[in-house]
């Protein structure tokens, strides 16, 4: 329990998270973590609150348009872009910082204090059909809301990145000043490290039954576009047809019709099995039974599915690209994008010496756990600490009297 003395010198931070019902579970993981370990390791220095509203329907309680994507867009619209930010306007005199863990919720930042607002830019893309409309062919309307979302990040006091490649990104581009950019790693839970756990192999076994002795790949992530979903299901296709074993395995939202279209082109309709969404120890399970992790993107913020494959002990190939370089180091092989006979060759030469060199595939697997161990939550928070006292000094806020101050001239 927190003294009142201690109380009183509490910085109180509002924690701006996703709507649950939009479905990022990477980024519900790090407003989760965040907020845990504030709580557990900073609790003298900061009281946290995560105060995302709750979703209303609108569009989707609507006879027959309920279960379009189109009435849930519109309800996702006037959350994101009507309530939300009303919500935080709200209770700003409540808070002496904010932070905006999402870049594109960046829009939040035009209702809140610029001086003492933090928002975390994970990646570029959200920001790509304002940064290179020819590649990323939007609506005017879209477009608008875009730079909007950009507008509010750029007013942020600070921009943190998960990675040096991004925050280089932001400065070269001259759309955040370098002495307002912070690297803050995101880390792995724990749960990823663990070596056995009965219960969670049954619960994988249950949610994603495999045959014995087969050979399983595994993705974990979206279907966007630049994951490079067609890449994943031509190598597993192309390696298929020379290893009878083999199985894929998708932890993710459902594919579009195009990549259903390649799934059936490439043969592997009946060895391949989707799941939407599992709790943190089956997917540690599904890590673990894994023979290999593939990371085929084009474009990664951080590329956490890398990480928590290496702390459960799988090997990952991935997409030579800076973020992913920068994240995985050495413990991690590389492949150039959209090469799918590179993809190929790499994937099998790494499954033969799974087959015929168990100590060196033991070794293989213990430098991706050492690696992974350089990534820990509590030293994300501690960073992330860190910039909440810098900017909390730029702003002179003084804790446990800077909500009234700020109350008296609002």
């Amino acid at each position: 329990m927190v003294s009142p003395l201690t109380a009183m010198r509490q910085m109180r931070v509002a924690i701006c998270d996703d709507f649950r019902e939009e479905r990022w579970p990477s980024m519900d993981r790090v407003a989760s973590m965040l907020h845990s370990q504030l709580k557990q390791h900073h609790a003298d220095a900061f009281d946290a609150d995560r105060i995302c509203p709750p979703f209303l329907r609108a569009a989707t309680r609507v006879p027959l348009a309920g279960q379009s994507r189109m009435a849930f867009n519109a309800d996702r619209f006037l959350n994101r872009f009507w309530r939300y930010p009303r919500h935080v306007e709200a209770r700003a005199p409540q808070y002496d910082l904010f932070h905006i863990v999402d870049h594109s919720y960046a829009h939040l930042a035009h209702a809140l204090p610029a001086v003492r607002t933090i928002v975390t830019c994970h990646d570029l893309d959200a920001f790509r059909s304002v940064l290179a409309p020819a590649d990323e062919k939007r609506s005017g309307a879209f477009r608008t809301m875009t730079g909007d979302i950009l507008s509010g990040l750029q007013r942020a006091a600070r921009v943190m990145c998960d990675t040096a490649s991004i925050r280089d990104e932001l400065a070269v581009r001259g759309l955040i000043a370098p002495e307002r950019l912070v690297v803050t790693p995101l880390g792995v839970d724990r749960v990823f490290f663990t070596p056995r756990d009965e219960t969670a192999d049954r619960a994988a076994s249950q949610v994603v039954p495999v045959p014995a002795g087969a050979i399983e790949i595994l993705h974990v992530g979206t279907t966007a576009e630049r994951k490079r979903i067609d890449v994943l299901l031509r190598v597993c296709g192309a390696l298929g047809r020379e290893i009878p074993q083999l199985r894929l395995t998708r932890i993710g939202d459902p594919f579009t019709v195009e990549q259903q279209h390649v799934l059936r082109d490439a043969g592997l309709a009946d060895r391949f099995t989707a799941v939407n969404h599992v709790d943190e120890s089956t997917l540690a399970a599904l890590y673990r039974r894994a023979a290999l992790v593939l990371q085929p993107s084009a474009r990664e913020g951080f590329g956490l599915p890398v990480i928590e494959a290496l702390a459960s002990g799988t090997p990952v190939v991935a997409s030579d690209v800076s973020v992913l370089r920068e994240v995985g180091g050495t413990a991690v092989e590389y492949c150039t994008v959209g090469d799918v006979d590179a993809w190929r060759r790499k994937v099998a030469t790494l499954l033969q010496e799974r087959r015929d060199s168990p100590l060196q595939w033991s070794a293989r697997r213990e430098r991706g756990r050492e690696h992974a161990r350089r990534f820990t939550w509590e030293r994300f928070a501690a960073d992330v600490a860190q910039v909440y006292r810098d900017v909390a000094a730029e702003s002179g806020i003084d804790a446990g009297n800077q909500v009234e101050r700020w109350r008296a001239h609002a």
